[in-house]
């Protein structure tokens, strides 16, 4: 059993380097990881824009991002908050503002999340106009900017709108090499920041994203050859890319940035963003354990979409939930996982 008692010593909660020196696994962290405020190993943080969920269950408004952050504050477990920019700043509050109101609910910044606004609908960092380009490049450069106010060095890039629908639609090698270059210029501009891409195969904004997938984000960090850019791996997206979530962070291996845990049934594309290891338990555990030979050093996000449920109870699940599934992948039988490996048995796995 790779749960039975005959485990030789289990990998070490300290942020993912095993205790015996011998089993970082693929490459060594960026960093160290900061821990939960009772000692796990990594800080918890929930898509603050689910805390709009079920506002009959809330004890005040739910409409803006002030609003938002008091009520995940009170989910137990969750120590950070991932903002979006520019959607929870412009017309709300400044960098200053929210990292004050963080304070005062005992709470830091994990990272700044780019969401391009819909006047970027033909494309940000690809858009055709070159002054939109640019403008775009300015956008994504501005959260940094944001995030060093708020004290976290992580800025996760998703475009909702780098891609096409059509073939013929756009010149493919053009689309890459603007991706490349902007990245660059970002991550020369500011190398304290941690550039992390967040890759999605499809979306109703774009059918096809020009990094649909791991395998081409893992390229894109090569071609980009910056040691601050990085990759943010979301286990919905890699579902819905058809892809095993472990081999996927075995992929990324030191360039995995950021982990985004939540689940779905993937029917039709969709991105469910349901309760981590809820319908993949087995994928779920692969994740953790997979996390731990990588020496993930950052922090653990929930992307789901409570909608009916209580946000704040479903914040508490995924928490209780993600920690069930770093300590069952703590008491795996290391040796015993290398050796079905090694004889790739279906059974035994």
């Amino acid at each position: 059993s790779l749960l039975g008692s005959a485990a030789g010593p289990p990998v070490s909660r300290g942020g993912g380097a095993d205790g015996d020196g011998g089993d970082v696994g693929d490459a060594a962290p960026q960093g160290r990881p900061r821990p939960s405020r009772d000692g796990f190993p990594f800080m918890f943080g929930s898509r603050l824009n689910s805390m709009r969920d079920r506002p009959d269950l809330a004890d005040g408004p739910v409409l803006t991002p002030r609003d938002l952050v008091r009520r995940q504050a009170k989910a137990r477990g969750l120590d950070c908050v991932d903002f979006n920019y520019p959607q929870h700043f412009d017309g709300h509050w400044s960098a200053e503002e929210a990292r004050d109101c963080l304070e005062g609910h005992g709470l830091v910044a994990g990272a700044v999340c780019l969401r391009y606004p819909p006047r970027f609908a033909r494309g940000a960092m690809n858009h055709p106009d070159p002054e939109m380009r640019r403008e775009a490049i300015e956008m994504t450069m501005a959260a940094a900017d944001a995030a060093r106010v708020l004290g976290c060095d992580e800025v996760v890039v998703w475009s909702a709108y780098d891609g096409y629908d059509y073939p013929f639609q756009v010149d493919y090698d053009e689309k890459w090499e603007q991706l490349v270059e902007a990245f660059r210029e970002c991550c020369d501009a500011y190398p304290d920041i941690r550039w992390s891409l967040e890759y999605k195969p499809t979306d109703e904004n774009t059918r096809y994203f020009t990094v649909p997938s791991t395998g081409a984000a893992v390229l894109l960090v090569r071609d980009v050859d910056r040691t601050n850019f990085g990759l943010t791996l979301d286990v919905g997206h890699m579902l819905m890319s058809g892809e095993n979530p472990g081999q996927s962070i075995a992929m990324a291996g030191r360039h995995l940035f950021g982990v985004q845990l939540n689940d779905g049934h993937t029917r039709l594309a969709a991105e469910d963003g349901l309760v981590f290891g809820s319908v993949h338990p087995g994928m779920a555990l692969e994740v953790m354990w997979r996390l731990r030979r990588v020496g993930f050093a950052g922090h653990f996000y929930f992307d789901t979409f409570p909608q009916r449920s209580d946000p704040v109870a479903e914040a508490e699940l995924n928490v209780r939930r993600a920690r069930m599934f770093w300590d069952a992948a703590a008491g795996l039988d290391r040796g015993e996982v290398e050796r079905i490996a090694s004889e790739h048995d279906a059974i035994a796995a």
